[in-house]
């Protein structure tokens, strides 16, 4: 029978091993209308009966999944010959949980091969699974119920540490395959770094294996400085260094050394003693596995709920079994000693993809420690972040709100933060910034009050912590005004961070506080003109492109304006869906011309690679912001662009800037070809047109189909002046979309025709048959164009 989706009933988990193939077809059976007036029988639409159909095994139906995954992954093992029917994609979650509970019930007959052979086939497969999947590595920690059966498929693990060395490397594949931190965090595994450099820094020998793996030789300034200091002395570090300098690992290792020690010094964790390794990993494994058969029931619930984000998300609503009674003694002994694991290090971010990246590095870091991590950010499912939290990860990476909202709630897992060993600022200038982030001031009073550890370690990190703003004359004239100095905001930040002790204070930043390897430039032009240029700079210098913008509504005009000139934006502000926001971030980082617009949100910390250009398309309000912006391109020794477009509206927040910053030399301006602009006008203004005859009909279609449903609702008739813009007659109508076709037609034919026009100058061809073009200004790039003009400026003055 198929009952409607609020209706399915539940099953056991016996029954769940049997499966059903159907061999005849689903037949609707005739009811009778009298039934319907009974009060049990009011939500039945419909009743089917399926007659013909083989009871199969589960472990058939896995065999079957797991043969059609191994052939896309092009792995060399057999398979059975079984067609599989193509499976839709939301139900692919399902499956995948059906499949790894057989392959659970298949380990202890799994042949012993070769360790590497295996590692490398179990992330091939990873990566391929990755590909299929949307973000569920995002809330999921080394121990997530869909990569614990991958560890076990092929091999019998024979201890703790040879687990955690051979799983961790496929889980972190798997996330490097949907995440923009990819190409940061990828080397081949075939050359191995030499990590000599490190070991003077005492990090420790796991850590020492993971950064030879991701191919880190050396460490960076701040990395050099930091690491003794935090790990051997075991101070609190205050960090101020230039974007892209590599702050993260600065605190992501000495987090991870406190945890080992922690786990040394502690006998209940017994993950040094070889003789309980064993016996420790069986209860994992009974553990994962009742998990996940738990989740199995109510995972049907959350994909037939009709909330198709959260169903194709693996963060997902998910109904959490509490007190679930397992057969299993050994079990419950294990759940028991789990819950005297505390939470051991906290990081706390400005904005949600900051935690997302930040987790995928610790886990890159501690790849072979086997230590878990969780993310507790807004815009995801509280309940699954919940659920991750229960498994007792040692670090937690997290936004303020969402840490705030579950710390109220009383999770077990946060009630006791007198254990903390490690706290994490991360852009810690703006977190304690006056009136932002109140969650964050109420989660520092507990921490330095009713939850204070004398042994904590503290890290405060960002580019712009010892950035001052030159007060003005006329504040500093009044009584208690203070004159604001390095020294004196280090102090303040301590006091609201809550160090007590003297901290070890790290400041690598320039004067100018931007990256030395960036050009900065600025072109001057009217508001309405501001289009123009944009439009000019991303169809000359083709490349990865972010673009700045102070408002939510700026960002949404200009993806509809470069969206109908075929330029693809991909938006990122902070009314997106999160699902979203990761999603364009993710395909921004793979595309290699592309053109972020984005508001402040990706301003901070994100480590997106080969960012070439950064255009602020309205001057951000601080030098902060402006820093932050700009730190997005020319990191890790690289080149690149940061271009203002200043309108008259911003001159003076340029100004405060420029005096701020103490530039000791005017920003060039960037070179335009005039030629062009007449063309680039033309274009513009026709999708400005149709930009704003697509908005104001979508605004008006919106706002009256609103109307008229509230007026059929309450059953009331509704004046034509109620609705927006005048009802138009047919014919009008009719016109009005002739007009926009008709501007839709002439703006294709302009964007076929060349707009950077190559001349000819060869008459003939050459001996290769091959014609010589002149070399023209479309090949070079914005950074040549920029030095280009500087040298001929340097010439005349010569």
């Amino acid at each position: 029978m198929k009952a409607r989706k609020g209706g399915r009933f539940r099953s056991s988990f016996k029954l769940k091993r049997k499966g059903i193939e159907v061999v005849g077809e689903w037949k609707t059976v005739q009811i009778d209308p009298n039934l319907f007036a009974e009060e049990e029988f009011r939500d039945i639409v419909c009743l089917e009966e399926l007659t013909d159909y083989k009871l199969v095994s589960s472990s058939k139906v896995g065999k079957v999944k797991e043969k059609k995954r191994k052939a896309e992954s092009a792995s060399e093992e057999g398979s059975e010959e079984v067609e599989e029917p193509v499976v839709p994609r939301k139900k692919k979650k399902k499956n995948k949980d059906l499949r790894s509970q057989t392959d659970k019930g298949n380990t202890p007959n799994a042949a012993e091969i070769d360790v590497l052979v295996d590692k490398e086939a179990k992330r091939n497969e990873i990566i391929e699974e990755a590909n299929c999947e949307d973000h569920g590595d995002v809330t999921e920690s080394v121990s997530s119920r869909r990569d614990t059966p991958k560890k076990q498929k092929k091999k019998v693990p024979k201890n703790k540490a040879s687990q955690a060395q051979e799983a961790l490397p496929s889980v972190a594949s798997s996330k490097k395959a949907k995440n923009w931190t990819t190409e940061v965090l990828s080397t081949s595994t075939d050359q191995k770094a030499d990590v000599s450099a490190w070991k003077d820094l005492f990090v420790p020998e796991p850590v020492l294996q993971a950064l030879s793996y991701l191919g880190f030789s050396a460490p960076t300034p701040i990395q050099a400085l930091a690491l003794p200091s935090a790990i051997r002395d075991n101070m609190d570090v205050l960090g101020a260094a230039e974007t892209g300098s590599g702050k993260t690992l600065a605190f992501a290792i000495p987090m991870i050394h406190s945890v080992l020690q922690w786990q040394k010094s502690n006998n209940s964790t017994a993950r040094n003693d070889s003789v309980s390794k064993e016996s420790h990993q069986h209860h994992d494994e009974t553990r994962w596995e009742n998990e996940d058969e738990a989740e199995k029931v109510t995972h049907q619930q959350v994909e037939d709920s009709g909330d198709e984000d959260d169903a194709s998300f693996t963060t997902g609503c998910v109904k959490v079994l509490e007190n679930v009674e397992f057969e299993s003694n050994d079990e419950t002994r294990t759940v028991d000693s789990h819950k005297k694991r505390p939470l051991l290090g906290l990081v706390l971010t400005p904005t949600r993809e900051l935690a997302v990246q930040v987790k995928h590095h610790i886990d890159a870091v501690a790849k072979f420690t086997g230590i878990k991590t969780a993310i507790l950010v807004g815009g995801m499912a509280a309940q699954k972040q919940e659920r991750v939290l229960n498994r007792k990860p040692e670090i937690v990476i997290a936004t303020p709100g969402r840490l705030w909202e579950l710390v109220k709630e009383r999770h077990p897992h946060l009630s006791n933060l007198r254990q903390l060993r490690c706290l994490v600022i991360d852009e810690a200038d703006r977190m304690v910034e006056k009136g932002h982030f109140l969650e964050l001031s109420q989660l520092l009073e507990i921490l330095n009050d009713s939850q204070y550890n004398p042994r904590r370690q503290t890290f405060v990190f960002s580019a712009t912590l010892t950035l001052i703003h030159q007060i003005p004359t006329r504040v500093l004239q009044k009584k208690n005004a203070k004159k604001m100095d390095k020294k004196t905001k280090l102090e303040l930040l301590m006091e609201k961070v809550g160090i007590k002790g003297k901290p070890k204070v790290i400041d690598l930043t320039r004067k100018e506080a931007t990256v030395e390897t960036l050009t900065e430039t600025r072109i001057h032009c009217n508001t309405n003109e501001k289009d123009y240029y944009l439009y000019y700079f991303l169809l000359q210098y083709p490349g990865r492109t972010m673009v700045f913008a102070n408002s939510i509504d700026c960002v949404k005009r200009l993806s509809s304006l470069l969206t109908i000139l075929n330029c693809d934006p991909l938006p990122l502000h902070a009314n997106m869906h999160q699902k979203q926001r990761l999603k364009n971030l993710e395909r921004f980082a793979e595309r290699e011309s592309c053109v972020l617009l984005t508001t402040d949100v990706a301003a901070r910390g994100l480590d997106i690679p080969n960012v070439q250009h950064v255009i602020h398309y309205q001057v951000p309000r601080t030098s902060e912001l402006y820093v932050h912006r700009s730190g997005r391109t020319a990191r890790a020794a690289n080149d690149g662009l940061s271009l203002l477009l200043i309108g008259p509206e911003d001159l003076i927040n340029f100004r405060k800037i420029y005096k701020t910053l103490e530039k000791s030399e005017e920003l060039p301006f960037f070179p335009v070809d005039a030629k062009c602009m007449i063309s680039i006008k033309e274009r513009m203004n026709l999708a400005r047109q149709i930009e704003k005859a697509e908005f104001f009909n979508s605004r008006a279609k919106q706002h009256n189909s609103w109307l008229q449903q509230a007026a059929e609702a309450l059953e009331m008739d509704l004046d034509d002046d109620m609705l927006m813009g005048k009802k138009a007659s047919e014919q009008e109508e009719s016109q009005k979309q002739k007009m926009l076709k008709g501007m839709k037609k002439q703006l294709k034919h302009m964007l076929s025709q060349p707009l950077f026009k190559v001349l000819m100058k060869t008459k003939y061809p050459t001996q290769s048959g091959k014609l010589l073009l002149p070399q023209t200004s479309v090949g070079i790039s914005a950074l040549g164009a920029v030095s280009k003009k500087q040298a001929k400026k340097k010439k005349s003055i010569k």
